[in-house]
């Protein structure tokens, strides 16, 4: 398939459809520099329905990685900026009362969208975070007793920053596992930054993503044939009791005070099936569960105070972990 066309997509073969998606990277490089892992992250969340929390400081192309994905992907994407005096209706929607016909009707929020961005979901309070709970979970919004349901695909992508807790609302424990991965975006490297400057020194426009070359390479028929293939994907008996001693160690650990539940568990599992469909196997082994353990498992756990004082963060404690647990032969 040629990326530069706006023919995208195929007519739902498994093959094509790993193609397509294979083909978002260099998409979206024409647009954000260096950031494959979280752009793959997106990929395998969309792959397992799932939601990704992007973690990251003010600058490093979240919002723009999200855009771009989108364009690339032929999606319908919307962005909310959550502030603290946001309500719950500026996300899921109103009943307006129309005076021509004496009558209410429904008026859809922006969580009516494939891609909806949440940008700094914590700066909005609780009530308005658990607006979007039923989203992700049921895939609805219930307005007035009345249920509607949302489009599909459909995906969060919230941000938070790491390093601002000033007029902050960190997202509760219940939350955070709603969300399927929780993603770093990194500083870029020196040479990714010198690339991003000389870009815009060309005339890159963050705005224009048709102008910087962004075309759809894939859309919403071959998720659909990409996520019956990954339905397929085979998970031996061993893979499985790696996922479970691997989850169950979390619980076990000196350094933590919450462990990863049991949909933590099948998060996992759903993630790395996704991982290996996408790397062009049929089947999971333990490589592809060390690959995913991460961005799947890190908002789900919760460090002692005495160890986050002596530096330990939940990326350590998961790789002690992946290096302490047999691995299946």
């Amino acid at each position: 398939m040629d990326p530069t066309t706006d023919n995208a997509g195929t007519t739902g073969d498994p093959g094509s459809a790993r193609a397509s998606l294979e083909a978002l990277r260099a998409e979206i490089a024409k647009a954000v520099v260096g950031q494959d892992p979280a752009v793959t992250g997106l990929v395998v969340a969309l792959l397992c329905r799932g939601h990704v929390l992007l973690e990251g400081v003010p600058g490093v192309a979240k919002t723009l990685l999200v855009r771009a994905l989108a364009s690339a992907l032929e999606l319908d994407t919307k962005r909310v900026q959550f502030t603290p005096d946001l309500m719950p209706s500026d996300v899921t929607g109103s009943l307006v009362y129309d005076t021509r016909t004496a009558e209410f009707s429904f008026q859809p929020g922006p969580v009516f969208t494939n891609l909806l961005l949440a940008d700094e979901i914590n700066r909005t309070p609780p009530k308005t975070q658990s607006s979007l709970l039923e989203a992700m979970e049921e895939r609805q919004v219930t307005v007035d007793g009345t249920p509607r349901p949302l489009p599909d695909p459909f995906l969060v992508a919230a941000t938070q920053n790491p390093v601002e807790y000033e007029g902050t609302y960190p997202l509760p424990e219940a939350q955070l596992d709603r969300f399927l991965l929780k993603l770093t975006v990194p500083l870029p490297s020196r040479q990714d930054e010198i690339d991003v400057l000389t870009r815009h020194a060309a005339g890159f426009n963050p705005r224009d993503l048709r102008a910087a070359g962004v075309r759809p390479v894939a859309n919403a028929a071959d998720l659909e044939a990409a996520r019956a293939a990954v339905a397929k994907t085979t998970v031996s008996p061993e893979i499985t009791a790696y996922v479970v001693d691997i989850c169950r160690a979390t619980r076990e650990s000196p350094s933590l005070t919450l462990g990863v539940s049991p949909r933590g568990a099948t998060a996992l599992l759903a993630a790395s099936r996704a991982w290996a469909w996408l790397t062009g196997r049929d089947y999971v082994i333990p490589d592809d569960v060390k690959a995913l353990a991460l961005p799947t498992l890190r908002h789900r756990v919760q460090l002692r105070p005495e160890a986050e004082m002596e530096g330990v963060t939940a990326d350590s404690v998961i790789n002690a972990i992946l290096a302490h647990v047999p691995v299946p032969r």
